[in-house]
This record gives C-alpha cells, structure tokens and sequence, in this order.
C-alpha cells in the first residue's frame, strides 16, 4: 500500500517543487533589477525574460513529465517482476508458451531473412539479373544460351552494362598427391567484375585471361578451398594439371553464394575444350550457357525487360529455322535474387505462416492465464483507482506485465532457436544456394525483439481493456464472478485457438497424407543393394586415342565384376534419382521420326537421352515390356539400335507398333537409330515427377563411356564400396571417384525436403493442439471455479451430478464446435497455398478435413472432461448453506 500512495502523490509533489523554484527564482531577479534602479514594471518584465517564461515553463513542465514517466516506467517494471515472482507458476507455463512460439518464429525468419530477404553478397546486387530464353508455345521456360545468341544480345541490347556466361564441367585436376574430379564453372573472363566479386585470396580474371592463347588459369571456390585444400594460404600461385595443360591457381573468392550451383573452382571460356571449339560456337543450336548481366545505371527491370524482347523479336525473325514462330520464341528477365530462391519461397513461407500460428495460440493461451489471473486481482486493482490511479495508468501496468513476460519468453526463445540451425541450413540448402548465409545476426535478433514486444502488446491488450471499474468492483462479493464482457473474450480466446490450430493441423495432416503417397509411389526400378560411383578418367590422356575409351569399360566391368559380393554392374550416363540428375531435371533433344517429315514451322518432338551398357536393365530392374534389351553383338560397328520407354512409345506411337521404327537426332538427321525394345517407365528425376519420353542408346555406339557406375550387390552394398574403388584404381591410378553413394540413400535424399517440411508442420500443429486443449481446460476450470456456488446449488435442490457434468463438457464442446467450423473455412482459404506442396492429395480433401475436425471433437471432449469432473468434488449443502 505504501508504494501505491508514494507512486500517487510524486507527481504533485514534482510539480510543487517545479512551480516553487520558479517563483524563488523571480522575485531573486526582480529584487536584483530594482537595486539597479530599474523601475518596478521594467524590473519585473526583464526577470521574465532572463528565465523565458513561457518556454521556460514549457520546458521545465516537459522535463518534470520526462523525469515521472520515466519512474513511473520503473515502478511498472518494478512491480510487474514482483508480480511475477510472487505467481512463479502461472510466469513459468506463460513464458514457456510464449518460448516455443517466439523461438519457432525466431528459427523460420532466420531461414526466410538468410535466403530471401537478405541483400545479395555481391555489389549493387539488386542490378543483377538473369536471362531466360523461351520457348512459349512449346512448354519450354528456360532454354540455355549458345555462343551465337549471347553474342547477339550483346551487341544488340541497350540496356545492359554486362553480359556474362556460366556452364559446369566435370574435369580431373590432379597435381603430385593424386588426381580428384572437380565441378568447374566455365565462366566469361569479365564474369566477377559484373558481379562485383572481391577475391579473398589473390585476384579474379581479366579479359585477358579469356582470349585464345592465355596461359591456363583457376580461381577456387571458398568451400572448396577450405574444405580440399585445407585454407592454405599459400594456394595462389600453385600448379595443377586439367585437361592435359598446367593451370595456376590465381585466387580464391569469398564464402558467397555460387550462382546457379556450387563448383569446386572457375575457368575462363578458352580452357573449355568444348566452349573454345570452333565447331561449337558456330552452332546457334549448342546452347549450353546460363546467362545473366548487370543492368545500366538508373535502367529499371521493365525496361530492360522491353529492350531485350525487342532483340528477341529481332533475332527470331533474322533466323525463322532456329526459331520457328509456332516455338513463340520470347525472352524473360529475372532478377538475381528472385531467381536464386524461387524453389524455396512457398515452401519457407508456408513454415513461417505455420510458425506465426503457433505463436498466435500461445498468445491467446496466456491471455487466458492473464484474465484467469486478473480476477484474483480485482479487489486490488480497485483500491489504486479508487486512490486516484487513471484507467490509463492501470492498463500501463497491465501492459508493462505482460511485455515483461513476452521479453522473459523471447529471450528463451533466442536461446532455443540455434538448437535448430544445423538442420534448417540443410534443408535450405536443397533450395538455393543462399544457405550459408542462414545464421542469427542483428536483422534476426531485431525481429525477434519486435516480435516479443507485439506479442507482449498483442495477448497484453485482452485482459487490460476488460478490466472493470472499480466501483464495479468493490461491489462485487470477493470479486468471484466476472463480467459478461469478460466471459465473452475468454470463450472467443478459446474459439480462436482451436480455429487456428484446426488449421494448422489440416495443413499438417495434407502434408502428411502427400508424404505417404509419395513414399508409395513405385519408381519403376529396384533400389535395394545398388551401389553407385561417379568416375571421370583423364580425358586429355585418350582425346589423342579415343578407341583406348571403350577398352577402358571393358577392362573396369571385369575387374569389377570379379569382385567377391559383386551380382552385376553396368555404366550408365544418368543415375536414377542422383542429386545431380535431379537438380538438372530431364534433357530434351530434338529428334525426328522416319515417315513423319516436320512441316513449315513445326517443331521437332524432343526427348531425354541415356547411354547404358547391355547389363543396365537387368541390374537395376528395370523391366522390359516389348522386343528385347541390348547385346554384346550392338557394338560400334553395328547398326545403331535404341530402347524407348512406355511413356514415350504412347505419345509417338499410340496406334502402332514402336519396335522397327526408326528415328534420327537434330543434330545427326541422316543417323537413323533402329527402336529394338520398350522398358517400363521410371521416375529417374525425382518420384513426384511423371516419366518423360526416354531414350536409351548403346554406350559401345556412342563413345565408349559413361560417367557412372552401377554395382549391384549380395550383400550391403556400401560394405562393398573401398574393393570396387581399390578395382577402379588398379585399371587406372588416374579415374576420378566421387558421389558414391547406394541408391536406397538417394531414394530417402529426394524425398528429404517434403519430409522435413512436413516434419516442421507436424511440430507446430502438435503444439498447437496441444496448447489449445490446455486453453480449453484452463476455461472451464475457470467457469466450474467461478460457479460451484450456483452449481451446487443446482445439485443440492436436485439435479443429477451426470446432468451438471454434462452441462460443463456441452458448454466446452460447444465452444469446441464454433471453432472447428471456422477453422475449416479458414482452412479451405490457406490450405491453398499448400498446393504446389501436395502430391496426389487435394488441397481440400475431404477424408483429411473429416478426420481432423473429428480429432478436434474428441480431444475437446477430453479436454472438457477433466475441469468437468471438479463438479463431483462440491458439496450442496455447504453451497445451500453460502446461499
């Protein structure tokens, strides 16, 4: 009580002093100017003006304002920590709750900031943009570039400062220890300057790094840098052998995000065999580069955007063969950011939006606990308005409380969400590259301090405002029975948790039911005890022998095929389900079909190409369906044969028989292949995908190599794994090995982002559950608390215990109810965004919706049951009594 009335009366006595002060400080000045023979009036009017009375008064009255709001902030957090103490049981469940949602909240934003909101690590980084070719009418979004078209766009667009050019190469670079194989960039030697790239270590390249005769030169990538080469700083400056040349390392670059995939190291255009070749860049169709530029000072995107589809237009008509006008030949512009994190956006958001619920039911939950609270209070409260304290001073102490236990609850939150980071920097990092640059940094603690202060306004603000007056209070016995006005925000408190977490566990409950039926799907091919390796041998070492090529498979397939445990193995281009395969999606080739002559204008049916040995069928189970596989017998100097599958012999020959017919490539028309054999289909680029038209051909007829091995093998299969290298290296010390890895392991890898997501969703929509059912039964704790007077009043003058029961599980049941019907319609609205997440399951299924609301039905009866049975325990003769 003492602190009550010494915060009341400070104010009054500050201004007392204030006012005091000034007066001293007047008749001292007027008394000093009638000394210095001043006349009263002027003696007077000058003293006003030495302490500026209007501004002085103004000034002095702000500063005593200042000061008392001030301590009476102090004294708010004062008593708000001591209010906290003397209830450590309602402080812990509050900030715990509170933790959970701010920390989940904390953890998503992180990975949202870090991949789609944070500036790009490259300079003027909003500039950059990347160039999409396309064919419209044809369903193909994103066509690469060839030499002859990125050339055209430079010469011809007004609105770039730029164009650069980027592709991947697997090379073997090898030096004294050893050779490994390398993911390399091939980039235009001005590439890092429009980027604005600053090396770590050494220098980036120049022009002149990327003309004919240049000396050989590499600059490393940061991981690998760190991760191969140890961080050596004395990298610059070192020699390795790549493609039969010595190339020197010139620098390093910085830990940034690698645009549009992580490599090893970079290269200038003229160390490409491919690239540098004449025969390539005279070809408009070798399209096989990435490009993107940097837009002109003070262009926006639209306008650039209209320049380059001027030049499109331009170059479609100046080359009708390349760019039939049914092909709707069109350039799209993207910008650098929105381009690297396009695959992540619904999904991230989607995590946050579920995060955000949590956090909102965690809200309503302790501003249930607060007005739960408040009515143990009201007697108190009453006395400090009754003393002189305004409606505004007791929602100030309200609202100081609940910020106090908002920042306890952030706090904990910060210290939880790193525990997670590991993890979402993974599953980021199946999305962009930007992954690294998830981490806690002052943006996210900034959000996290916004978001606690809200959330301390937000559940703050229910039971602030419905505080009564305090006469009302005082009239009331024991402040025991509530408001109606009170009484109606809990119960909608309690209907919107259960709306919002219903939700949110439908949401959960799609991603779960799309997650099983993605597991279900059948692949088309076995995946149990397959073992599989990446090999690159020294291509500069058989360029000068190509027939060495294929001796070379030979003498790898028997040496493998000795190997103890080994059932079969083949070497194909394409693994099934690989990473890499299904980050680069199918390819698409143009090709004809003999009989079927391409009429003005038409476009060529494209399919996707895979190389494969005569075993590879029978050792990954692939069936066949008509005709028959290859041979031993289709070697080079046999007739050129190939397999189709069951997707493409449907769409090509839906009335005829594929097996004799004949086809030829766009860029071989006169090499007719002979079709020997329909296989079944297989989703090779991820199980969410449908097959696509699928060629196979004889590696012994195309080249005599292919990249990947495919063991399968008795037993586990990785046990397998150092013998089949230890093979590999006895036939040729100088083969690069990587990505080893069984197939069952890539099967799980690419199912791993709608897992974990689904994961992340299952856990927000437990806490949401399980929270909303502790609101449930904390209000109808309440409501039997409040009214087991008139309850057992109601018993003592007959009614059935079973009946009162009842009566308390209808009333929670009913609130239950309200929300699961408008949490369903708000579900139908959000679920929607869901949809480019769900395989197989509609983002309104019914079976899903049902089953939710019926688990909501029955965990609120639960719920409802527990405060329910506190009606046996009251006695109505002591109620009669009381009466």
């Amino acid at each position: 009580m003492k602190s009550i009335l010494r915060f009341l009366f400070r104010r009054h006595a500050v201004e007392r002093e204030l006012e005091a002060e000034l007066h001293d400080h007047l008749d001292r000045q007027i008394e000093l100017n009638l000394a210095r023979g001043m006349k009263p009036e002027e003696a007077r009017r000058q003293a006003l003006l030495s302490v500026g009375p209007v501004e002085a008064l103004k000034d002095a009255c702000r500063d005593a304002r200042r000061g008392n709001v001030v301590d009476t902030i102090l004294q708010d957090v004062r008593y708000g920590l001591r209010l906290l103490r003397r209830n450590p049981g309602f402080s812990l469940a509050a900030i715990f709750m509170l933790a959970l949602g701010i920390g989940a909240n904390t953890a998503i934003f992180s990975l949202v900031y870090g991949v789609l909101i944070r500036p790009l690590p490259y300079q003027n980084g909003g500039q950059l943009i990347v160039l999409h070719q396309q064919n419209t009418k044809a369903a193909a979004p994103d066509l690469r570039f060839s030499v002859k078209e990125l050339t055209d766009y430079r010469e011809q667009s007004h609105t770039l400062e730029g164009i650069v050019e980027h592709h991947t190469m697997v090379f073997l670079m090898s030096d004294s220890l050893g050779a490994e194989r390398v993911q390399t960039a091939v980039v235009s030697g001005n590439f890092f300057d429009v980027l604005g790239v600053k090396p770590l270590l050494g220098r980036t390249f120049v022009d002149a790094d990327d003309r004919p005769g240049a000396a050989p030169v590499i600059v490393l990538s940061y991981p690998y840098w760190r991760e191969h080469r140890g961080g050596d700083p004395a990298i610059v400056g070192k020699i390795f052998e790549m493609n039969g040349k010595p190339h020197t390392v010139i620098g390093v670059l910085p830990p940034i995000p690698q645009y549009p995939s992580e490599s090893d190291l970079y290269v200038t255009t003229v160390q490409c065999p491919t690239r540098s070749s004449e025969r390539f860049k005279a070809n408009r169709k070798g399209r096989m580069m990435v490009g993107f530029a940097r837009l002109k000072p003070g262009v926006t995107l639209e306008q650039a955007q209209a320049d380059l589809s001027v030049v499109a237009s331009q170059i479609g008509q100046a080359h009708p063969d390349v760019y039939p006008p049914a092909s709707g030949y069109a350039m799209k512009l993207v910008g650098l950011r929105d381009d690297l994190t396009q695959r992540a956006r619904i999904t991230f958001f989607v995590l946050l939006a579920g995060a955000g619920l949590v956090l909102l039911i965690a809200c309503a939950n302790v501003a249930n606990l607060m007005l739960a609270r408040l009515l143990r209070m009201e007697r108190e409260m009453a006395v400090r308005a009754a003393l002189g304290a305004s409606r505004l001073r007791l929602l100030r102490q309200l609202l100081t409380e609940s910020i106090l236990i908002s920042m306890a609850g952030g706090l904990v939150g910060v210290g939880l969400a790193p525990l997670t980071f590991s993890i979402l920097v993974k599953f980021a990092a199946r999305y962009s590259t930007r992954a690294p640059e998830v981490h806690m940094d002052a943006p996210v603690l900034c959000f996290t301090l916004l978001i606690a202060v809200a959330t301390g306004v937000l559940f703050g603000l229910a039971p602030a405002f419905s505080s009564q007056h305090a006469g009302e209070s005082l009239k009331q016995s024991g402040g025991r029975n509530s408001s109606a006005r009170r009484q109606t925000l809990r119960h909608a408190l309690v209907v919107g948790q259960v709306a919002v977490s219903l939700t949110l566990v439908i949401g959960a409950g799609l991603m779960m039911r799309s997650l099983l039926k993605l597991s279900q799907v059948d692949p088309g091919f076995r995946t149990d005890h397959l073992l599989t390796l990446r090999l690159t041998p020294n291509f500069a070492r058989y360029n000068t022998k190509p027939e060495l090529l294929p001796q070379l498979t030979d003498n790898l397939m028997r040496k493998i095929r000795a190997i103890g445990g080994v059932s079969s193995a083949t070497m194909v281009s394409n693994v099934p389900l690989s990473p890499s395969g299904i980050a680069s999606g199918p390819g698409a080739v143009d090709f004809n079909i003999a009989g079927r002559p391409l009429s003005q204008g038409q476009l060529a049916p494209q399919v996707d190409t895979t190389t494969a040995d005569e075993n590879y069928f029978t050792t990954i189970g692939q069936p066949l369906v008509s005709g028959r596989l290859f041979s031993e017998h289709d070697g080079a100097s046999a007739p050129p044969v190939a397999v189709i599958n069951q997707t493409m012999a449907r769409h090509r020959w839906p009335t005829e028989n594929p097996i004799g017919q004949r086809v030829a490539f766009g860029f071989q028309p006169d090499a007719w292949i002979e079709i020997v054999g329909v296989v079944g289909d297989t989703r090779e680029y991820g199980l969410a995908n449908q097959a696509k038209d699928e060629i196979y051909l004889p590696v012994a007829q195309r080249g005599g190599f292919s990249s990947s091995l495919i063991v399968r093998t008795a037993s586990d299969p990785a046990a397998t794994a150092t013998a089949i290298r230890e093979s590999v290296r006895q036939v040729d010390p100088l083969i690069g090995i990587d990505q080893v890895g069984t197939l069952e392991h890539f099967e799980e890898e690419s199912m791993a982002p709608p897992r974990v997501t689904t994961t992340l969703l299952a856990i927000f929509a437990a806490l949401a559950l399980l929270m909303s059912v502790s609101g449930i039964a904390s209000v109808l704790t309440l409501s039997v608390t409040q009214r087991s007077r008139e309850l057992g009043i109601r018993m003592a003058l007959g009614a059935a215990r079973w009946s009162v029961v009842a009566t308390v599980v209808r009333q929670g049941l009913g609130l239950v109810s309200i929300g699961i019907v408008f949490g369903l319609g708000g579900a139908v609205l959000l679920t929607s965004l869901l949809s480019t997440l769900l395989f197989g399951v509609s983002p309104t299924d019914a079976i899903t919706f049902a089953g939710v609301a019926a688990l909501f039905l029955i965990v609120g009866a639960a719920a409802c049951f527990v405060p329910a049975r506190q009606v046996t325990s009251i006695d109505p003769l002591t109620a009669l009594r009381e009466e």
